[in-house]
């Protein structure tokens, strides 16, 4: 008998300590990962919170809750690469979940190749081709009436996202379907003097180097809530009138939307300001321009666009009356834990 107890005891102690091993390591662990900058950066452990948390703003629902929430609608604004679009079209065709496809068709008085995309049919996914009035930037950010989900996906009709990074950061977008959650960050820049610039977000090593923060995520390759398609129609006309001077910065205007929503969100429930957007590190992104029998070039290449940019930072500052931006360091990838992509060095 005594002996019985005896094993009964050992096999006890062994079961023990392993868990007890397992916490202390845990907590090790936990002490090692990168400190949170002060302005504006999420909590690194806010990708798996927000599963659980009800902090977000009201959505407003109608029809079936379960498609608009677990679907999403991608918007592709072209003017003059047909070849691509089409190249595009077939891609995003596997990607799970993607309910709807909206082509904002800004070749004015040509004629979309619908006929021909339908004569290569059926496809699973639906695509609708929206003939515009006019060549206008601010055309993709309408509340098209076919927009049936709550999730938005914007891209530039150059850019081809991988269906991993799509279907990731749509699973990131669910946690934070409050902000823009996208691939391309960017920042700001201020000078004692109070003027802007417009700058971009080097990703550096967090182990070996100092670090970088931004303080907007680019809607040309981005997930946002539909809502943020009406708050933008109902800007002052003034940033209207600026994105259409320019051909240029609807994509900094919204991060303006959005941060301005946040904000005022944020102060009614007692918290801090929360950064417009979420920056997801792609995998696989490419610009396919070059492929484009057109030879059309995108806006970024003309030489005043960094200035305009900078111009567009500065009147949306002066039409608000202040900056809303914040920065955040926070990335969130593929392969490991959600980390801070960015952070000053420890040593």
């Amino acid at each position: 008998m005594r002996v019985l107890r005896c094993c009964v005891g050992l096999r006890r102690t062994y079961l023990v300590w392993p868990i007890i091993l397992i916490l202390i390591v845990g907590a090790a662990l936990t002490a090692l990962l990168p400190p949170a900058e002060e302005q504006g950066a999420l909590d690194v452990l806010g990708v798996l919170r927000r599963a659980t948390s009800k902090e977000n703003p009201p959505q407003d629902h109608h029809g079936d809750s379960t498609d608009r929430e677990n679907k999403f609608t991608l918007i592709i604004q072209t003017y003059n690469r047909t070849d691509i679009l089409l190249k595009l079209l077939n891609h995003y065709q596997a990607v799970p979940h993607l309910q709807r496809i909206i082509i904002v068709w800004n070749n004015v008085q040509e004629e979309t190749p619908r006929k021909l995309w339908n004569s290569l049919g059926p496809h699973p996914v639906p695509v609708v081709f929206k003939e515009q009035a006019s060549n206008r930037m601010r055309n993709r950010l309408q509340p098209f009436a076919e927009i049936d989900t709550d999730a938005v996906l914007l891209l530039d009709d150059d850019t081809l996202v991988s269906v991993p990074d799509t279907s990731f950061a749509f699973s990131v977008w669910k946690q934070f379907p409050d902000q823009i959650v996208g691939f391309v960050p960017r920042k700001h820049v201020s000078t004692p003097s109070g003027v802007y610039s417009y700058g971009s977000f080097e990703l550096q090593d967090p182990e070996t180097a100092g670090g970088d923060k931004y303080s907007m995520v680019l809607i040309g390759a981005a997930f946002f809530h539909h809502r943020y398609l009406q708050l933008f129609q109902e800007q002052p006309v003034a940033v209207h009138a600026l994105v259409d001077e320019t051909q240029n910065c609807d994509d900094i205007a919204m991060n303006f939307v959005v941060s301005l929503y946040l904000r005022k969100h944020l102060k009614s429930i007692g918290r801090i300001n929360r950064p417009s957007g979420v920056f997801v590190k792609p995998v696989d992104l490419r610009n396919l321009e070059k492929e484009a029998s057109s030879g059309y070039q995108g806006m970024w290449h003309r030489p005043e666009h960094l200035l305009q940019r900078s111009y567009c930072l500065n009147r949306l500052t002066q039409i608000y009356g202040f900056m809303p931006l914040c920065f955040s360091n926070l990335m969130v990838s593929q392969f490991g834990f959600p980390s801070y992509a960015n952070h000053k060095s420890r040593g």
